[in-house]
């Protein structure tokens, strides 16, 4: 099909993630207020949306505490610049299995399952307009490590967030992500016109190559709005790719800490990067309230 370039885009700015980013790059922010205050400056430089984690103030390790979604989101609720908050719901389904002779027990250290309700409990709490549904589960980077969102467990996640009004940015790393996504929303689990994240260049889902990027986009219903990122060096130029290929935009430190090379970069600074290229091929940036407007959301103070 054609390529339609979109002229009217938003952009997402993952702030922090889950990875083992935090000793790589001292912009990697760890406690409720640097990861507030980061997602407040890349609000500041033109992200319509920030998507946050938090993670162990003390190490920087991921960290599915309440406490601390609920100080990031009070603190970035209370900054005197409006953004759509977009809060993970993805922590909580990594299995880590023993050697390859002796897969059981599985390593408990790198293992956290849990329940639905529990993984949804700070979304209940926080109330964002946006969560994360990881559409599905893949062999992720490391020799032994399972992303894992069962079926079962992504209808439960995906009936509590519409039940919440939160709305789900379905994140898919492959192409059966969508295939189910889409199931979600035929058989009502999930609201249509539905929201997706493409996730490329994830060892070990979908590779970004362009070939690549354009079947999971024409796999994409039309009046689905959606956004792609690839990592590292390749995330200005997925900016560029996405918009050409009709979506929206995400950019920030949880994919790439770099602005050039050998140049640390701030979220503000990736966002600011982004800008550039975005209206540079002529397109307009969205805010947030233009992207509340796009997708239905609402703001609410938490609970």
């Amino acid at each position: 099909m054609p390529l339609q370039m979109n002229r009217n885009v938003f952009i997402t700015c993952a702030v922090t993630g889950s990875g083992s980013t935090q000793d790589k790059s001292p912009h990697v922010p760890r406690s409720p207020k640097e990861i507030a205050d980061s997602a407040i400056d890349a609000a500041r430089a033109g992200a319509a949306v920030v998507h946050c984690h938090v993670r162990d103030p003390e190490t920087g390790a991921p960290s599915r505490r309440l406490e601390l979604y609920r100080e990031v989101t009070d603190r970035i609720r209370a900054a005197d610049v409006d953004v759509v908050l977009n809060l993970t719901a993805g922590m909580g389904g990594d299995i880590v299995f023993g050697s390859t002779e002796a897969p059981l027990p599985v390593n408990a250290a790198g293992t956290d399952m849990i329940g639905a309700t529990e993984r949804m409990a700070h979304i209940a709490e926080c109330l964002p307009e946006i969560c994360t549904l990881d559409c599905g589960t893949m062999n992720f980077a490391e020799a032994d490590y399972v992303m894992t969102n069962t079926p079962g467990m992504l209808r439960a996640m995906g009936s509590m967030m519409t039940e919440l009004g939160v709305k789900p940015e379905i994140e898919a790393f492959d192409t059966g992500h969508l295939w189910f996504a889409k199931q979600l929303v035929s058989e009502g689990t999930l609201a249509s016109p539905a929201l997706v994240q493409l996730c490329m260049g994830v060892p070990w889902g979908a590779p970004n190559d362009l070939n690549t990027l354009m079947a999971m986009v024409n796999a994409i219903p039309s009046d689905w709005a959606w956004s792609a990122f690839s990592l590292g060096r390749d995330q200005m130029p997925y900016a560029a790719a996405a918009v050409l290929a009709g979506g929206n935009v995400r950019v920030g430190l949880e994919d790439n800490l770099f602005l050039e090379k050998g140049v640390l970069a701030t979220n503000a600074q990736l966002v600011e990067k982004s800008v550039k290229i975005i209206e540079g091929m002529g397109a307009k940036i969205m805010g947030p309230e233009e992207v509340r407007s796009l997708l239905g959301l609402t703001k609410r103070a938490p609970r």
